[in-house]
Formats: C-alpha cells, structure tokens, sequence
C-alpha cells in the first residue's frame, strides 16, 4: 500500500461464552456499546465519519444491514452511511479491508471498520417439510381443515428443528463440518490428540495472564484500553472475558471425547473455539484525517491478501493469505515480532504451522522452492487465542487485527501479520507496523 493508512484506536466488549441459551446482548447491542465507547475517546464526532462497515455473519432478522442499524444506533447520524459485509470467519477483517481500499481510493478519510456476531441468539430452524405444512396451515379455512391439518403433522418434525449454527458451520460444497475439516488438517500432518490439549492449555492459560496482568483492560504506548466494560438491560456489568478455564490443563481436556467424529477423531470441544458473542472496531484514517483532526496513529496497514483453497482444508486459510505478503515485504516467518493466527482449532493452528516446515506442501501448493521454515511459537498468539476465548465469527478478524496492535505496542515490538481462516476455503491476512 503506497497511501499511508492508519489505525487510530480500536476497542471491543468482553467475548461472552454462550451457555446453551441466548445471551444478554444482541449483535447490534454489542457493536453499538463498544463503538460508543471507542467514539467517545476520539476528537471527532461521530457524525464526522465518512462511513461505518461492518462485519456480522449471523444478524438477526431485526438487524438487517447490521452496520446501518448499529451506525444510527451509535449516534453518527443520518448522513454517514453503515453497511455491512460478510465473508464468514473473516468478516471482521473484510470490513478493515473494504475500509482501506475506500481510504485508498479516496473515497472516504475517516472510517469506523469492526465485526460482531451475538452466536448465542442463532435461530432454531425449521425444515422446509414443517414450513410447508405451516403456510397450508394457515391457509386452511374452516376449523375442520385447519384440524385436519394436525392429522398431518409429525411430531418429529416439530419437535426437531434445525439448529442454525450447526447448519453455518458446515460447509455447503464438500459437506463437512468445520470441525471435521480439523480433524482433516490433524490426519494430514500427523498431530496428535495430545498436541491439541497441550496448545489448547497454553491458550488458556495465556489469556489468564493476560487478564491477570490488566493487558486487556488498560492500554499500552498510546493504545487506550481493549476491552471496554458493557451493561445489560438490568444494569449487570460485564467487564473481561468469560470463557477462559483455569483448570483447563493438557491433562483434563485429553478426557472430553471427540465431538466431529466421535468414533476416531480427536477434535473435541476443548481443543476448538468456543461459541461465543462479541463485537470491536477500530478506526482508519488517511493522512489528511490525521492532519485535520490533531489525530495520533498508533499503527498502519502496511499490506493485506485474501486466498483460496480446498474448503476441506480451510485451516490451512492463513498458510495461503500470509506468504504472498511475506514474499511481497522480503520477510521470513520470524522476521516478524509477532504473529496473530485465530484458533479455530488447535489442529488448525498447528497444521498451519506444519504447513509452512513442510517441504512438499510448500512447494505444491505454495509454489516455493522449499519449506518456509519454523515458527517460532513464543511469537504466535503470545496472550492466548479464540480456543480460550471464543470466536464470535465476524468479530474475530477484528480482534486479531485490533490485539495483535496492543501486542507490538506492549512488547516495543514493529511488525506482525493477523491471519485466519474462512469457512467455503479462504483464507486471509493484514500485516501491520506499530507507530
């Protein structure tokens, strides 16, 4: 990118572990209360953006085009316009993406970008058997049609409806469950059950040193805080994270039993990312913006690339978004001070990190002339991932970016790539420079 594009600031509400009911918050809720938070802190009003983008890839139905919704909510007025984009597990990232190429083309200097997803308020379904039998239902006209409707109901088919989020998480294409796509990547390269609980621990545990160590709720070198405290309708105060496990230890996630394939996989809940709702942002200026309202960047998006691949080896996204920026900049795996790759699965993390040792996929699929080389895991997810605290699916491409910003800033490091994959095969990164 050869216009300057900067990072302002960025917040986001506590990611809030679904418990098998709906949660306190809406999508909209989420977005409109974190970017309240993070509009109150700028110099600007918010009427002064010259567009809001959203990421959400479950809205409910009251909150169609979620970023308009959430924009007007926000206060930014009638005149700045919200959208919303969708590109699965990376909508968050998209919505940073779609805001430096409007920055880039000059369209916009000042853009509020971020993602949401309240996964907790996906829908019960029903199939199109029951819908059918509805819509005659409710065309029936005489008391003895609409009773003689019931003749024909199956209580099966009422009582049994589909469950959305199992129905957005599996792959349309090749029919498999994110999951099982895991356990794909866990066959491929030889990880072992063992290797999952043990980086599923050390994600855990991470996240509790972090909040521990006030990392998240108090800022860094100009950063002010990322998580910012929210409040339900009865005035409960949610103020950190949720879905972190202090005894979540190696030894007592190799006792949950495989969930994808239950009879020889070993994808289970423990070494996957949590169901989970959330929303961040941050804010994107041009230099102008910079220079008109007195601003202070404390990054820049220096490069970004989206990639596709078989949707049966979708973890392996970030293996084919982040080398083509490493090729692009000179770099090597480790020239970076620090790497952000969401953990959808502990499997899918360490088959990226296979990926790149291995010779042969290098070379096949990647089109270089050997192995990338090593990561060096003190470098990767250095204060834990979405395995300990959830992946609200459009909020997370968001956080990995806006996180990965407080990690340089906190350890006095320069530059880091965020990554992750997409479900449907895809893939995607943004490397970013602390200022």
């Amino acid at each position: 990118m050869n216009t300057p594009l900067y990072i302002v600031d960025g917040a986001r509400t506590p990611f809030l572990k679904s418990r098998n009911r709906p949660g306190p918050f809406a999508a909209s809720d989420l977005a409109t209360a974190a970017g309240r938070s993070l509009l109150m802190r700028q110099p600007f009003s918010p009427a002064e953006l010259d567009e809001v983008i959203l990421g959400c890839a479950a809205p409910s139905v009251d909150e169609v085009n979620i970023g308009r919704v959430s924009a007007l909510r926000m206060g930014c007025g009638l005149e700045v316009p919200g959208w919303t984009v969708m590109r699965n597990c990376a909508s968050g990232m998209q919505s940073i993406d779609s805001g430096t190429a409007n920055i880039t083309a000059g369209r916009s200097q000042l853009v509020l970008a971020g993602g949401v997803d309240a996964l907790s308020h996906a829908p019960l379904l029903y199939s199109d058997r029951m819908v059918l039998w509805f819509s005659q239902f409710m065309a029936a006209r005489t008391p003895m049609q609409k009773a003689g409707m019931f003749l024909k109901l199956s209580p099966a088919q009422l009582l049994t409806p589909v469950i959305a989020i199992m129905k957005g998480l599996t792959d349309p294409i090749v029919g498999l469950l994110m999951g099982q796509t895991a356990e794909n990547l866990a066959w491929r390269f030889g990880i072992t059950r063992a290797q999952m609980d043990e980086y599923s621990a050390r994600s855990h545990a991470r996240v509790i040193r972090s909040q521990e160590n006030g990392w998240l709720a108090s800022g860094h070198d100009g950063l002010a805080a990322e998580i910012v405290p929210v409040y339900d309708a009865d005035g409960n105060l949610y103020a950190d994270d949720d879905g972190m496990r202090s005894d979540s230890t190696a030894e007592t996630l190799a006792k949950l039993k495989p969930f994808f394939d239950r009879k020889y996989g070993t994808i289970t809940p423990g070494n996957s990312s949590q169901i989970t709702d959330g929303g961040a942002w941050v804010v994107l200026a041009s230099e102008e913006a910079v220079k008109r309202h007195d601003l202070t960047p404390v990054g820049r998006i220096l490069d970004s690339q989206w990639a596709g691949l078989d949707p049966a080896q979708m973890g392996l996204g970030p293996v084919h978004a982040a080398t083509p920026i490493l090729k692009r900049h000179g770099l090597e795996l480790n020239d970076l001070d620090a790497w952000e790759i969401n953990e959808a699965f502990a499997a899918q993390v360490l088959g990226c990190v296979a990926a790149w040792k291995d010779d042969a996929y290098c070379r096949e699929q990647l089109g270089l002339d050997g192995a990338l080389g090593e990561l060096d895991m003190d470098k990767l997810n250095v204060d834990g991932g979405a395995i300990a605290l959830g992946h609200p699916v459009g909020a997370s491409g968001t956080r990995i970016v806006l996180h990965l910003l407080h990690v340089l800033k906190r350890t006095g490091g320069r530059k880091g790539i965020a990554s992750i994959c997409i479900g449907g095969g895809l893939g995607g990164a943004m490397l970013i420079e602390a200022i």
